[in-house]
């Protein structure tokens, strides 16, 4: 019985395939018989639709006819038929886009070629010259089997990169086209959030720099934040940026909440950590009351941005200590007043706890970091990299946070929108572990934010040490070269189902070439970005030591220099 299946189901198909490659000698005579069509003037039939499966099909490609197309002067038909080159099939009065996703050999069919595609929209076709026009992402009607397949054209290329009439910036020219430019669609890209990924060494920074300048060139009076992990950036907007770092940050310590101050002050771990925390919220609130701003509030919370003095909290901690009967019970009160001062006498934390902080100094705080006005210079740059490691995460929670409850109250005010940018990402978000303030703030920002009127850019050469879910928030994925195969996984999952096609060229990508897919693009897209003018660059060139190496001259002055800004932490 299971032998004569296995005899039926081979005879099925022996037939199946002798009435495909009937269908497909008929479709190419019949092509070959045809009157001209307006098609011939972009490269002739290359193929047959093979199989419909929704988004994903496949089609059936002639070797010879695509290799006829090599002697084409367009260098989008001379692509045709390679993975990640687009397709066009005819339905009705419609041209049917689509990408192709993988490419192999018919069994028993010498010269023809079983390609996966992936369909990627629609557009009208006009009655005269055949071309298409008006594209639009989506498929109304299916193509049937058997229907014939060509190569996609410049031309074509123009109408389905074409910019509608929504703010837009250039970043670059569509590959494998060298006038075709790609754009994204600024309030797309930045109202559902981005990310933009790479591994070390493909250009990730000057093409973040590269998208932040077109975004401040279109938008000189907007309001970005970039938190900077090492420096990079602020050669970058010399002129139209103002960079903050531990010289001027002038982060007054009162602005973190009560999550952040334990985070800087509790240093013990387990049951102790809670003993600690009840009494740091205790006396926390009661410095903050202290004050007039205090006195003034009638409700005032532990969370509530009201100046208060270290002193005061220490002395409050010192009184509670007193009323202590035990000398045993004194210990958590000891731990966190020995760390107190220990942070206030350090000078590596003056930037943020300083006793010159002490003013209520929010509301210039606000105007200068988020740039409200923006004085023609839209981004504050804000280099942690001189930050104490210890506290790099409390600064960027207490930054991202401000702008989170900003925007939350300012509600009923007229909007003004702030993108949230940071480089180096998983340092912030990580995976698996449990997720410190910076983390949750960054992850409610990056489920909330949008609605708020909060942007956020994500930037990171580790996509799989995200914490799960954050990249699948952002609602358009910019990937470079991605050597590791976790990190292409993850980028896979959170790619849209009819961009996968376009991720498998992730590894083989060039320096300066991304995929885009998302809100911010029409379609699906493979750029080279824009070389980026000297001075607009960011400073993260790898170090030459083929000629670094041939320098000399001047070593104890660099070795004196060095030490005496090593000795004084840059101060």
């Amino acid at each position: 019985m299971q032998n004569g299946l296995s005899i039926a189901a081979g005879g099925a198909m022996e037939m199946m395939d002798s009435a495909q490659g009937r269908a497909f000698d008929a479709d190419r005579r019949a092509d070959a018989s045809a009157p001209s069509h307006p098609i011939d003037a972009q490269g002739a039939e290359i193929g047959v639709v093979f199989e419909i499966h929704g988004s994903s099909s496949q089609i059936l490609l002639d070797a010879l006819a695509i290799d006829r197309l090599s002697n084409s002067a367009d260098p989008v038909i001379v692509a045709a038929g390679q993975v990640g080159s687009q397709v066009k099939m005819r339905v009705g009065s419609t041209w049917l886009i689509a990408n192709i996703r993988s490419l192999k050999l018919a069994d028993g069919r010498s010269g023809q070629i079983v390609a996966a595609i992936d369909f990627l929209g629609e557009g009208d076709e006009e009655r005269l010259t055949g071309k298409l026009y008006k594209f639009r992402r989506g498929v109304t009607r299916y193509p049937m089997p058997g229907c014939p397949v060509f190569p996609v054209s410049t031309a074509d290329l123009q109408q389905i990169y074409a910019a509608d009439d929504r703010a837009n910036i250039d970043i670059g020219t569509v590959y494998p086209t060298r006038d075709i430019r790609a754009a994204l669609y600024v309030d797309a890209l930045l109202g559902k959030h981005f990310a933009l990924l790479g591994s070390t060494g493909t250009g990730k920074s000057t093409a973040a720099a590269l998208i932040l300048h077109r975004i401040c060139d279109l938008a000189p009076q907007g309001h970005i934040v970039m938190v900077d992990p090492h420096g990079e950036y602020a050669a970058a907007f010399k002129g139209n940026g103002a960079t903050y770092d531990v010289s001027n940050l002038q982060m007054p310590y009162w602005l973190m909440n009560f999550e952040e101050h334990c985070e800087v002050f509790v240093t013990s771990h387990g049951s102790e950590r809670q003993v600690d925390a009840d009494i740091l919220a205790k006396c926390l609130l009661m410095a903050r009351s202290k004050g007039r701003l205090g006195q003034e509030i009638s409700k005032l919370t532990v969370d509530a941005p009201i100046p208060y003095l270290l002193s005061d909290l220490t002395n409050l901690i010192s009184l509670e200590m007193g009323k202590m009967d035990r000398a045993g019970d004194t210990a958590p009160y000891l731990r966190l007043k020995t760390k107190i001062d220990e942070v206030k006498a350090d000078p590596r934390f003056g930037f943020m706890f300083s006793g010159m902080l002490v003013a209520d100094t929010m509301a210039s705080f606000i105007e200068r970091v988020f740039r409200l006005p923006g004085d023609g210079k839209p981004i504050s740059i804000i280099d942690v990299s001189g930050v104490p490691s210890e506290i790099t995460s409390v600064v960027v929670a207490v930054l991202a946070r401000m702008v989170f409850d900003f925007a939350i109250w300012s509600r009923n005010e007229p909007q003004r929108p702030i993108l949230l940018v940071c480089e180096e990402a998983h340092r912030y978000i990580p995976a698996n572990e449990s997720m410190s303030s910076v983390g949750r703030i960054l992850s409610r920002i990056a489920k909330e934010g949008r609605k708020y009127g909060v942007s956020l850019g994500l930037i990171t050469q580790r996509p799989s040490d995200l914490a799960e879910g954050v990249l699948s928030q952002c609602g358009t994925i910019i990937a470079m070269r991605l050597n590791n195969d976790r990190d292409q996984a993850f980028v896979r999952a959170a790619m849209p189902e009819g961009a996968r096609g376009f991720l498998d060229v992730i590894p083989a990508l060039r320096n300066r070439e991304c995929i885009v897919c998302g809100e911010g693009v029409a379609v699906p897209i493979r750029v080279a970005f824009d070389s980026l003018e000297e001075e607009r660059r960011p400073a993260s060139d790898d170090p030459l030591f083929s000629r670094l190496w041939r320098e000399v001259g001047q070593e104890d002055q660099i070795i004196a220099r060095t030490i005496k800004r090593w000795r004084s932490q840059g101060h």
